[in-house]
């Protein structure tokens, strides 16, 4: 049987099935690992409530720890608090910035309402230039937008800070 250490071990090789190169820790989405004799109760809170990736999510971390010996896998889904970009950890935006994805800035305090919204310039993961324009607010995914480096003229993805 795995002890705690080892299970996280595991989930840090668990990647995100839409940005390949973050694992499910790096993410920040497992918020918590349990360990009862023989079975493991992996706690997690999806990036949103409608993010199409978590049933391959639990599927990938049930997969996992099976094959590590684990026979009894349950997925613990908890809503509240909500996920945070801000969960996203140093490393982890460093793996998205190398990927060419603009990682997200800090999200915004929970309840503050604007009646608009200004857009810091997102920098280019690839040349680091500031001089990029937004493209569309609505990329591959619900969390990325598209924007385009007026310096080097590459198309990127930003995820959003939520």
């Amino acid at each position: 049987m795995l002890n705690r250490d080892e299970v996280y071990a595991v989930l840090r090789t668990v990647m995100d099935p839409e940005v390949p190169v973050i694992s499910v820790i790096d993410l920040g989405i497992v918020r918590d690992v349990a360990i009862d004799g023989s079975a493991v109760r992996v706690t997690i809170t999806p990036t949103y409530s409608g993010c199409p990736a978590m049933r391959e999510i639990e599927a990938d971390i049930r997969t996992a720890l099976q094959a590590h010996g684990v026979g009894d896998v349950s997925i613990n889904l908890v809503l509240s608090p909500a996920w945070t970009t801000d969960w996203i950890g140093p490393e982890a935006r460093e793996k998205l910035r190398a990927y060419g994805i603009a990682p997200p800035g800090r999200a915004e305090p929970q309840g503050l309402i604007t009646l608009t919204r200004a857009r810091v310039p997102v920098p280019c993961p690839f040349c680091g230039s500031s001089d990029t324009r937004l493209q569309s607010e609505f990329g591959s995914t619900a969390c990325k937008a598209i924007h385009v480096c007026n310096a080097c003229r590459q198309p990127f993805d930003e995820f959003k800070a939520l």
